[in-house]
């Protein structure tokens, strides 16, 4: 590297150190065009417009979602823990998990439970950051097959009874407690989930915002189980005793509140339902008469493919079908989502409202109204999407 060499920093120039007191001074920098909606922790989403216009969402755009401080991890001596059965620990390098292993990539769509909160906000107050509709993205990931790991750690195709896998980060509060979340061992196992100790993001290691060195990646499931900055693995008969896993990202009935809550009553949120959303035009715009092309995304959980999105111009009385983009993905392996468009004519002085909504391979369809599903902690908001703007 000496022909780039273009000089010594003097002492006197040298950087600050990190605020020993901020818990998130070390936080790698961030895209401009973001629109955030906490700075500490860091949690921001990419611009609505320009959520359809690629297919694979790129890094710097991809939604953040983070809990706590992003930790730095020295790639050196970064190790994974895998505590295998009879008490014997799998201890895996960075470089054991790419060489060990074959690697393995997914196109796989990761979204947020809170994803479009604000709608369910204006129906009534909730807990929880204001997301729009941009707590969604698509990424291509490489890695390790989760399940690669576990057989390789001595575990069983497959245990009698319920079991899970339990996941730690390397993010912690200020406690010491670490990030943590867990999934089905049956999908953790199943050759067909495609579940992933992802090393690589669209072709490049892990930006440090989405998990450097390695995370876990759950498709078709709720981006809260894939854990970032992962640092241990393990099997349990019970799920992650982590407060996300135990006591947040878990839906209710609009009648509860945070007088009668119990977490206890309700399952952790694993698969999510049938969403989409348009991302163009955007709200409150002036568009030109002659013809309107909207546009949006579309996706299911489970590996559910979406077979249609309906769009409605006048809230919902007459409907056209949109046009889907993108490939046809094996049965039940659907984990990226549809892109969708439909161009329609419009007549100037006219005011619209354009709805969207999307039906899976199962049937299933979103809600036409915010109010029956709201919640206290404003997740799982899948109604139909409505933009109003005029001609």
């Amino acid at each position: 590297l000496q022909q780039y060499k273009v000089g010594e920093l003097s002492p006197d120039e040298a950087p600050a150190a990190p605020d020993a007191q901020d818990p998130f001074a070390g936080d790698p920098p961030r895209h401009p065009g973001l629109r955030v909606n906490s700075q500490k922790p860091f949690n921001a989403e990419p611009p609505a417009e320009l959520l359809a216009e690629r297919f694979l969402t790129p890094n710097e755009l991809f939604f953040t979602r983070n809990h706590l401080p992003v930790p730095a991890v020295e790639p050196s001596s970064y190790r994974l823990r895998v505590d295998g059965p009879g008490g014997r620990t799998l201890s895996l390098s960075l470089a054991e998990l790419r060489s060990r292993f074959p690697k393995h990539e997914v196109t796989a769509t990761l979204q947020c439970a809170g994803n479009r909160r604000s709608e369910m906000s204006r129906v009534r107050p909730v807990k929880g950051l204001p997301w729009d509709i941009g707590a969604i993205s698509t990424a291509r990931w490489g890695g390790a097959r989760l399940r690669d790991v576990l057989l390789h750690a001595g575990f069983p195709e497959e245990l009698q009874g319920e079991w899970h896998v339990c996941f730690e980060g390397l993010d912690a509060d200020p406690g010491g407690a670490p990030y943590g979340a867990s999934i089905p061992y049956g999908r953790a196992l199943s050759p067909a989930a495609d579940v992933l100790l992802a090393y690589e993001m669209n072709g490049t290691e892990l930006p440090r915002d989405h998990g450097f060195p390695v995370r876990v990646v759950v498709p078709g499931v709720v981006g809260a189980r894939s854990v970032k900055w992962l640092r241990r693995v393990a099997v349990s008969p019970d799920e992650s005793p982590s407060h996300w896993q135990q006591n947040d990202y878990k839906g209710f009935s609009p009648c509860v509140d945070w007088d009668t809550v119990d977490y206890r009553t309700a399952p952790a949120i694993q698969e999510l339902p049938v969403q989409s959303a348009v991302t163009q035009p955007r709200p409150g715009a002036a568009v030109p008469p002659g013809e309107l092309t909207v546009k949006g995304y579309a996706w299911s959980g489970g590996g559910r493919e979406v077979v249609r999105v309906d769009v409605s111009l006048d809230g919902g009385r007459t409907w056209k079908v949109a046009r889907l983009m993108g490939d046809k993905a094996p049965p039940g392996r659907a984990w990226a989502w549809a892109l969708w468009e439909l161009t329609v004519p419009v007549e100037a002085g006219t005011e619209l409202e354009i709805v969207c909504k999307a039906v899976d391979s199962s049937y299933n369809v979103q809600p036409d109204s915010v109010a029956p599903i709201w919640n206290l902690r404003g997740v799982l908001s899948t109604a139909w999407h409505r933009v109003r703007v005029s001609v």
